[in-house]
């Protein structure tokens, strides 16, 4: 029997965010079997997407990796629960594994990066979770040539051919601007966050850059807070100045 079975969720032929205003955005939500980029500056909500995917992912019976260094484990599943997202049962039932990737005593360096990519791109291929999530991989791209970071995603195109799904978040600072044109055409999926005014306040806005297959027109912007308790609220974008 399937998580979703017993937790409550649907099968679709695209990922759910688990939030219906944000799917409608998406084209109804990110394609099963595809590449999608993540990319924004610091504080625009990446990690909080990819923390609502996960959600929509998991009800959806779809078991989860995500390798982040972003989170320890416990502060991840802290950080669900913030957004009123319990993950603690699929987390204890193994449908969803955490995967620090700032460890204490390890030092990144230029000889081994190639390496861990390699090791990365194995585990996912090796993995029974159909959709994996990396978060982020900008300290890759303070060790990795540019070359390895494009064979990296070379590599995730040619898993998600094979039925997986990967989302990546970057931040576009730590990229040039050939690179970042060379991994948005990779891609499947692109989706840009940014920061807008509203009032005196900003809020996260998502772009829909391109959704390859994509069943509704993409180029949608989506604007949202993120409220502790409650989660992503979606905000009217008649009253932000993006």
């Amino acid at each position: 029997m399937a998580i979703g079975d017993i937790l409550g969720g649907e099968d679709k032929d695209v990922l759910s965010t688990g939030n219906n205003e944000l799917d409608k955005k998406i084209a109804d939500g990110i394609p099963l079997g595809s590449l999608t980029l993540i990319e924004g500056e610091n504080d625009t909500g990446k990690s909080v997407l990819t923390q609502q995917i996960i959600w929509g992912a998991l009800k959806s019976s779809k078991n989860v990796d995500i390798f982040t260094t972003e989170n320890t484990t416990k502060s991840f599943i802290k950080q669900m629960e913030s957004m009123s997202l319990d993950i603690s049962d699929y987390f204890s039932w193994g449908y969803l594994r955490v995967f620090p990737l700032n460890i204490v005593g390890f030092e990144w360096s230029e000889e081994q990066m190639e390496g861990i990519l390699a090791r990365l791109i194995d585990h996912i291929r090796n993995s029974r979770a159909e959709v994996i999530v990396i978060d982020s991989l900008t300290l890759f791209s303070e060790y990795a040539e540019t070359n390895m970071i494009l064979s990296f995603f070379t590599s995730c195109k040619n898993l998600v051919d094979h039925g997986k799904t990967i989302l990546i978040t970057l931040h576009t600072y730590a990229f040039e601007e050939d690179s970042l044109v060379r991994i948005r055409s990779i891609s499947d999926a692109h989706l840009f966050m940014k920061k807008s005014l509203i009032g005196t306040k900003y809020v996260m806005v998502l772009e829909v850059q391109k959704v390859r297959g994509a069943r509704r027109t993409t180029g949608n912007l989506v604007s949202f807070e993120v409220h502790p308790g409650y989660g992503m609220k979606v905000i009217p974008m008649s009253f932000a100045k993006v």
